[in-house]
């Protein structure tokens, strides 16, 4: 009687191209996300110290 070949699945190892692209562009969001969140800050805190300048605002609290 003859073995029976069985198919097996090869398992093949990490592709390293794949993965560095893969980080590089979870990087890349990443990055762009925390810049527009830095943006936006930046932004609120200028548009404060504007108001602030031309006296619409005032850090003093009115008694």
């Amino acid at each position: 009687m003859a073995g029976h070949k069985i198919a097996h699945a090869t398992l093949k190892g990490p592709s390293v191209i794949k993965e560095i692209l893969i980080g590089i562009t979870l990087g890349l969001a990443a990055g762009g996300v925390w810049k527009m969140h830095h943006w936006n800050e930046q932004r609120k805190v200028r548009a404060f110290y504007d108001l602030l300048e031309k006296g619409e605002i005032s850090v003093v609290a009115e008694e």
